[in-house]
């Protein structure tokens, strides 16, 4: 079994098909009809205003920090998360101050957030781990407001989540989603930063086509980049959104079934939706004890029952990154806890019975071995 697996059916193979041909014979390969499509879908179904698409997830949140003004100034970033979290920070002049998380949910809360916050903070950026949205997240947020300063969401993991009722993107300025292979929708690559802020829509907008004032002239009034997405990616990434809710029930019934046989494995702790948050499960984490090889846990799962778990959130904080060491600050206890000892399971937007049998069989078999 694969640790991820990406799922277009038939005929959203067919609609892609037809789309590129379309394309190709109207000439608009960039900044099209098709792009425009993609945006108003997914603002829909995220219920915010404004989408933005641009080519990737890490793009979308350097647009959002330079439009916040980071440049020269301490972004606060979870410890937990992925490089490109920290590089957009970096892309951008900002200086990334890395802040614990809280164990109960791989994502900040407002007391780690405000221990790492200076008069030089420029933003604060939450990532929504897995798909799981803290229920600190309106204390995080009031907290930025009480001290005027711009909470963006990471939710490259967070298509589809809720709290509260409200989406992922929809508590911040900014929300910054990606659309890589793996992620529970895809454009194959891509991004979208959303906003209910029509001056950060005009800005954005700006920003992803080189900083140019208009798209037909060439007066750039930003220091931009080639942020654009094209009309060929924006069509798989419409596509494929449509499947967006059944592919967060399939994954949400998978979970089910995970945490259901969990409880019958004494040591094995999953992260659980805390009330009021309903997750796409674009990652299933389960915390492993303490002094368990990790390494040799995924090997015996892979090699004894074909079970690949798919890649940690994360295995490496982001102050133990070598590239990121000079910014490092002392032990985020929390952080290197988790990330030291937690792993994935399997779950595919498509995933059958019989492949999450294969897998409790594997947990079942690997947990008597090594746990006890």
């Amino acid at each position: 079994m694969p640790a991820a697996r990406v799922v277009f059916a038939e005929d959203d193979r067919s609609a892609v098909a037809d789309a590129v041909v379309e394309i190709l014979a109207d000439g608009m390969l960039t900044l099209g009809p098709r792009t425009e499509r993609f945006e108003t879908a997914f603002a829909s179904v995220h219920e915010v205003p404004h989408a933005i698409a641009v080519n990737s997830g890490t793009a979308a949140l350097e647009i959002a920090l330079r439009i916040a003004g980071v440049a020269d100034r301490e972004v606060v970033v979870p410890a937990n998360t992925f490089y490109a979290t920290a590089a957009a920070v970096l892309h951008t002049g900002g200086r990334p101050v890395f802040a614990d998380v809280e164990a109960a949910t791989f994502a900040l809360s407002a007391a780690t957030v405000e221990a790492a916050l200076t008069p030089a903070t420029a933003a604060v950026l939450l990532v929504h781990i897995g798909g799981l949205i803290t229920p600190e997240v309106d204390a995080i947020r009031q907290l930025c407001d009480d001290r005027g300063i711009p909470l963006i969401e990471d939710a490259a993991h967070a298509h589809g989540c809720t709290y509260d009722g409200r989406f992922a993107g929809s508590f911040g300025l900014a929300g910054a989603f990606s659309f890589y292979a793996t992620k529970v929708t895809t454009s194959g690559e891509g991004g979208m930063l959303v906003t209910s802020s029509d001056r950060l829509r005009d800005e954005a907008r700006v920003y992803r086509d080189q900083g140019k004032g208009s798209f037909n002239a060439n007066h750039h009034v930003r220091e931009g980049y080639s942020w654009r997405l094209s009309e060929v990616h924006a069509a798989i990434g419409e596509i494929h959104l449509r499947r967006l809710k059944e592919f967060i029930e399939t994954r949400r019934e998978v979970a089910d079934r995970y945490t259901a046989a969990l409880a019958d494995l004494p040591g094995l702790v999953p992260l659980v939706e805390p009330p009021g948050c309903r997750s796409n499960f674009y990652k299933y984490v389960v915390l492993l004890p303490e002094g368990v090889d990790r390494a040799r846990f995924k090997r015996e799962t892979a090699e004894r029952f074909g079970v690949r778990l798919p890649g940690e959130v994360y295995d490496l904080p982001l102050h133990h990154q070598p590239v990121l060491a000079e910014y490092a600050d002392g032990p985020l206890p929390v952080a290197e806890d988790i990330c030291a000892r937690h792993i994935c399971l399997p779950v595919h937007s498509d995933m059958r019975d019989d492949e999450v049998d294969q897998v409790l069989t594997a947990l079942s078999a690997v947990h008597t071995d090594l746990i006890g």
